[in-house]
Parts: C-alpha cells; sequence; structure tokens
C-alpha cells in the first residue's frame, strides 16, 4: 500500500461553475479568493501538510487563471503541473487525460474536487486501498437528496451509487484513491463520467471499491450560500495547511 509521498494528487478544476459566475467573473470556481489566496492554493497546502508532493491540476475554463496562478506563486517543496482539456471531458474524461499527459505513472491517484475540501487522512485513506482498486472517502449527511447516497456492506465495500432520495446516508465527500492500474482502464480521448461509469464499472470487478468514512470539517464553495463561508473556514482551520 502507498504513502502519501508515494502517490500523485490530482485535482478536478475545469468546470464552469455558473452558480456562483456572478460572483467570481471570469474566474474558474477553484480560483476564488479566500484570505489572500485562490481556493485551489489552499487545497494544495492542505495536501502537503498531508505529505503529498507530486500534484496535477486538470483544467477546463480559465485554465490560464490556474496555471499564471503558479507558475508565478508557486508552492515551496510542491511540484505543480497542470494539463488543460481540449474539450468539456466530463470528470471521468477530464481525470484519464490529465493522468496520461501528465506523464506521471504513480502507484495510485488521490482524486480530488477543486471545489471542496474535506481534512480527512491521507494516510488512512492509503491504508484502505491495500484490499480494492479504489477508496472514496465518504461523509454522514441528514439529508442524501442533492448528492445521492453510497451503499455498503459490513465490510464497507460499496454495492452501489443509489439515485437522489431524501434521508440520512453517507455521500462521496470529493475525494478518492485509485490505483494507476485501474485508472489506466478508462479511455482518454472521449467524455466520460467517475460516478455514472468509472466506480460502477470497478464495483462489478472482482476488488471493486470501497468506502472510507469520515467525519472532519468540510467545505463545497459551489453556491453562492456556501462561498462566502470559505474565509472562516480556513480560518478556524489554519493548523490543516502547509
Amino acid at each position: 500500500m502507498p504513502a502519501p509521498g508515494d502517490i500523485t494528487a490530482l485535482i478536478l478544476a475545469g468546470g464552469f461553475g455558473t452558480r456562483v459566475k456572478d460572483l467570481l467573473g471570469d474566474l474558474p470556481k477553484p480560483m476564488a479568493p479566500v484570505n489572500g489566496k485562490p481556493f485551489i492554493e489552499w487545497i494544495v497546502r492542505w495536501l502537503k501538510a498531508q505529505g503529498v508532493r507530486e500534484v496535477v491540476i486538470s483544467t477546463g475554463y480559465g485554465s490560464a487563471h490556474v496555471v499564471n496562478h503558479f507558475i508565478q506563486q508557486p508552492v515551496p517543496e510542491m511540484s505543480v503541473q497542470c494539463v488543460a482539456e481540449l474539450e468539456p471531458m466530463g470528470t471521468g474524461g477530464g481525470l484519464a487525460f490529465a493522468a496520461e499527459q501528465s506523464g506521471a505513472t504513480p502507484e495510485a491517484w488521490l482524486v480530488l474536487n477543486g471545489d471542496s475540501i474535506i481534512f480527512a487522512d491521507i494516510a488512512a485513506i492509503c491504508q484502505s486501498l491495500a484490499e480494492a482498486q479504489g477508496v472514496i472517502v465518504t461523509r454522514a449527511v441528514p439529508d442524501t437528496s442533492r448528492y445521492g447516497s453510497i451503499a455498503t456492506d459490513a465490510e464497507n465495500r460499496i454495492t452501489a451509487f443509489d439515485e437522489k432520495q431524501p434521508g440520512a446516508g453517507h455521500i462521496n465527500a470529493g475525494i478518492y484513491l485509485l490505483c494507476h492500474a485501474a485508472l489506466a482502464d478508462f479511455p482518454a480521448t472521449r467524455p466520460l463520467s467517475v460516478e455514472r461509469e468509472v466506480f460502477p464499472d470497478l464495483i462489478h470487478q472482482g476488488t471493486g471499491l470501497r468506502a472510507h468514512p469520515v467525519e472532519a470539517p468540510f467545505l463545497d464553495i459551489g453556491t453562492p450560500e456556501t462561498l462566502p463561508q470559505a474565509g472562516p473556514f480556513v480560518s478556524e482551520n489554519a493548523a490543516q495547511f502547509a
């Protein structure tokens, strides 16, 4: 099983951010200013504090903003490479394309959304990969209707992704760890959905997917209501960042 220093983080930052566009103008959502830095830099600094050193960012809309920021203001001791989608490829297509184009071949890829963060223990996530092709970090919420829930068996093997329905349950927290070999099986040349194609395919494989439930501070900046919470959230959790 890999250690945090052996994996490569891949941040998905290619979305349009339509719900917060009025607040950000031409900035892509992960570049939202938060306490003097773009939100995505806080993600990179959290990864650094966890022992990760290699980062690939899959960019799309507003790619130049992301690229220029990390050229002009690199994070010390971190390797950050940006790969731009040539056209919208979905979460899975962007992931597979960025991984292929980066040239990196880590034992595993830690995939994160560029507009959310949860302070999970990456070393513990790596341990969960010992018996699976992939691990999805999950968190409990009182109402899964906005997200859809994840069903598991007694050993945290994921058995199904349920449709969006009211009621309590566990949801995808926006972080997952995938073996490089598993990721290499998916095409990097067409649109692809992680949620609807990649994950269900892994479930049907012998070793499949495991859930890694966590209880930790979480923030999603994807709505006009949650974006203003980012500054206080970062300040309150300053010890999580390097």
